[in-house]
């Protein structure tokens, strides 16, 4: 930042101070003034203490409006201010301001401050520079110097705004999207809610790197682009060259919009955990313990005899023991989860346990309480990382009841192996259980509740049964992750008798690509027995035409049992709705799928629905004032 006045060719300590306090207090205001101010229409402009919302606008007019706005509160003259570069900082006077171009007409100031990395950076470098620049420098390469009579107060404050919009908010390929009036809600609000969530520790660390890393890849890819259209406008038209360059620059443009498109769903705050963050655990199982020993760990603050006798009556030798048993005691379960090797368990004996470290299962063992879940708390506070990462090959969890406080991610993540979840209560803070593709989750007669996103997240290629639970007061209950990638499967799911109640949204939700809901219009080249299976899901169901829902649900299920006529309720309604969805899901996926291998030559073996044994079992669960309902898809 700007440091301020320095005797004797530097920058010094008053105004630099000054300087800083002013660039720090304009930088950190709220973002409601950049909205209101950047993109609100000339009356509401007249009147800043009078704003109802952001007019919004195309891309192709930001930097007009930005002008409109700059024009209202920015002096045009007589303030100074530091030309603040990676090499260097000086201090100039602004004798006029382009307001089209967003542009200060400048002067050095007399005397000569100049703040240099490079000790050889002289006077006379200076004014060629300047000189080059035609003394025209960008609004947003200038810190306002403080002034007592806080006459440029105003001024300060737009110049930050303008700062920020354009380091923070604008990319430079923003013009040349689709030139609609909704720039605004588009594009500014999520970006603009994304470095919020940044500042403010809502978003995972590996995801903002993930979110740089993919930000500076499309600018170095936009950069070669804009480079390779220029060369080929001075081409001789039909030349080797330009048909080189043409598919050259074909190869680009599919990269950047696949980076944009990337960009877009980490920007949404509905599909950041959906899609944009793919975290790998690296945590590796220890095997077997090199004495071939199993060892059972015990997780007690304090222990009595009694607590002693009655762990070795019920747990460590409920029978007579017909071999020795090796017991670890540790005062916190995270100590003996780090302590596990292949086969090993671990007994949480009743009480309140605070860890700040992750749970890293990366071995097959069996954690349990020994007791009720409410009286076994396993409490999660600090804003680290997952609660529990389960990589193991079969992991085993029962009555453990853990809470998760001030998180950023969520309270259970499957990467691979499998993981049962049995008598638990999971108090959540962002999402809940996520299942990886190619995990497999068990959960049974368990409580989860309280997820700011949802309960539990299922994705493509996974398996997840989920049986006599209890999903509630979460964004959504079920989310699940559909058409990720063309080359997974569609997740293999049962749901026996859950209760799903009380969710923000729905109970259960299907996120899928547009192009999926659109195949069905567009396919032609289906067979008769896959328009058997053709459902609408636009939600016209009066219009389309259905297959008979029982027949539609034995076929799904398999081994389902119909309910009776008599007993269709919301509870039966539910469970039909997510069966009509996700054979109609299925379907579309199976058809795109085809016609692709058609294309190539390779025929399908078969297209038996049944035969690819997608769905196990939905059945008997409960549907109870979720806001939006049972089901619903969401199309991005």
């Amino acid at each position: 930042m700007a440091d301020g006045l320095l005797a004797g060719g530097g920058l010094g300590s008053e105004a630099m101070a000054r300087d800083h306090e002013r660039t720090g207090w304009a930088a950190e205001e709220e973002p409601a003034p950049l909205g209101k101010g950047l993109f609100e229409d000339e009356d509401s402009c007249s009147d800043c203490s009078n704003h109802d919302k952001p007019a919004d606008c195309k891309a192709s007019e930001v930097k007009e409006f930005t002008a409109e706005f700059l024009e209202k509160v920015l002096e045009p003259s007589g303030w100074r201010a530091v030309w603040h570069t990676n090499v260097f900082k000086v201090l100039v006077e602004i004798t006029d301001v382009d307001f089209a171009a967003l542009k200060a007409v400048v002067r050095l100031a007399d005397p000569y401050l100049c703040e240099s990395q490079v000790s050889t950076f002289t006077l006379e470098c200076m004014k060629e520079l300047l000189d080059l620049k035609e003394h025209q420098l960008p609004l947003q390469e200038l810190w306002v110097v403080f002034d007592d009579s806080g006459a440029f107060d105003q001024t300060a404050l737009a110049i930050e705004h303008i700062r920020f919009f354009y380091q923070n908010i604008w990319r430079s390929w923003d013009e040349e999207e689709e030139d609609e009036y909704d720039y605004f809600v588009r594009c500014v609000e999520p970006r603009l809610r994304l470095h919020y969530d940044i500042l403010e520790d809502r978003v995972p660390s590996g995801l903002i790197v993930d979110y740089q890393n993919l930000l500076t890849q499309c600018e170095e890819s936009y950069r070669k682009f804009l480079n390779l259209r220029s060369s080929l406008s001075n081409c001789n038209s039909d030349s080797e060259q330009e048909n080189i360059s043409m598919v050259e620059g074909l190869k680009l443009y599919s990269e950047i919009e696949q980076l944009k498109q990337k960009l877009k769903l980490i920007e949404n705050p509905l599909l950041r955990y959906v899609f944009g963050y793919q975290k790998n655990s690296n945590i590796q199982a220890k095997g077997i313990r090199p004495s071939g020993q199993k060892v059972t760990h015990v997780v007690s603050s304090t222990m009595t005899t009694g607590l002693l006798q009655s762990l070795v009556r019920d747990k460590l030798c409920p029978e007579p023991c017909k071999e020795e048993i090796e017991i670890q005691f540790h005062s916190d379960p995270l100590s003996a989860i780090n302590a596990c090797y292949e086969g090993d368990t671990v007994i949480v004996c009743p009480g309140r346990y605070v860890v700040h470290g992750t749970f890293s299962i990366a071995d097959s063992i069996e954690l349990e309480g020994y007791g009720l879940p409410d009286d076994i708390v396993i409490e999660k506070r600090g804003k680290g990382d997952t609660f529990v990462d389960c990589t193991g090959a079969d992991i085993k969890i029962s009555s453990i009841k853990f809470v998760q406080h001030d998180a950023v991610e969520g309270i259970l993540i499957i990467h691979r192996g499998k993981t049962t979840l049995e008598n638990c209560v999971l108090q959540c803070e962002t999402t809940g259980v996520t299942v990886r593709t190619s995990a497999e989750f068990l959960m049974k007669n368990s409580d989860l509740y309280g997820a700011k996103g949802a309960g539990i997240e299922i994705y493509p290629g996974s398996k997840c049964t989920l049986s006599d639970n209890g999903i509630h007061h979460c964004k959504e209950g079920i989310l699940i992750k559909d058409f990720l990638d063309e080359h997974y499967d569609i997740p293999k799911i049962t749901m026996v008798n859950n209760v799903i109640h009380n969710n923000e949204g729905y109970g259960v939700v299907l996120v899928k690509p547009t192009i999926f809901s659109d195949l069905q219009e567009n396919a032609q080249d289906e067979t008769e027995e896959n328009k058997t299976f053709k459902v609408q899901t636009s939600g016209e169901a009066d219009v389309a035409e259905r297959v008979d829902l029982e027949e539609l649900i034995e076929c799904a299920t398999g081994k389902m049992e119909l309910y009776a006529r008599a007993d269709l309720s919301e509870q039966v309604e539910g469970n039909c709705e997510i069966v009509n969805e996700l054979v109609a899901a299925s379907t579309q996926k199976g058809q795109l799928k085809k016609k692709r291998l058609s294309e190539l030559g390779i025929t399908q073996a078969d297209d038996n629905l049944m035969s690819q044994e997608m769905f196990v079992s939905i059945v008997g669960n409960q549907f109870k004032w979720n806001g939006k309902g049972s089901f619903g898809t969401f199309l991005f």
